[in-house]
């Protein structure tokens, strides 16, 4: 049903250029990628079938998950710059800078909100986390046979 792809970490540095002077290729795919693919299921088993979309949303988890661990850059807790805010931004003022930012958040979607990465994610599998009704198999009656 699904399609399993491999994960490619020049493409993905490439695409996420912030992570790469910090990040190798064996911390990216010895430890985040494994996580990554907690989240993004990556087996053939899942709802995706084009491996082009697949493949942008392993990256955009593998992102995420990077910025969780490693801070906006990559550069761990201590060194990470910027805010890495998500959301439309409610209120700002200027004198001891307070920034505000809104954004709708559920249960089931917070954890992805962490980060502009897991909001695009977020966004980008909405259409595989609607039910899907698949029918049983129907059975003709044939009321003559009954009597």
């Amino acid at each position: 049903m699904g399609v399993q792809v491999t994960f490619d970490y020049p493409q993905w540095a490439a695409t996420f250029p912030q992570f790469s002077p910090n990040l190798s290729q064996t911390q990216v795919t010895d430890l985040i990628l494994p996580i990554a693919e907690v989240y993004c299921r990556n087996d053939g088993g899942g709802p995706v079938s084009k491996a082009e979309t697949q493949s942008v949303l392993l990256n955009l988890m593998v992102a995420h998950v990077a910025t969780l661990m490693f801070g906006p850059n990559g550069a761990g807790i201590t060194g990470a710059g910027g805010s890495g805010i998500v959301g439309r931004i409610s209120s700002a003022t200027e004198g001891s800078v307070s920034v505000s930012a809104e954004f709708p958040t559920t249960p089931n979607n917070a954890w992805f909100l962490q980060t502009t990465f897991g909001a695009a994610f977020w966004a980008a599998t909405a259409a595989y986390r609607t039910m899907r009704y698949i029918p049983g198999p129907r059975r003709r009656i044939n009321p003559w046979l009954n009597q």
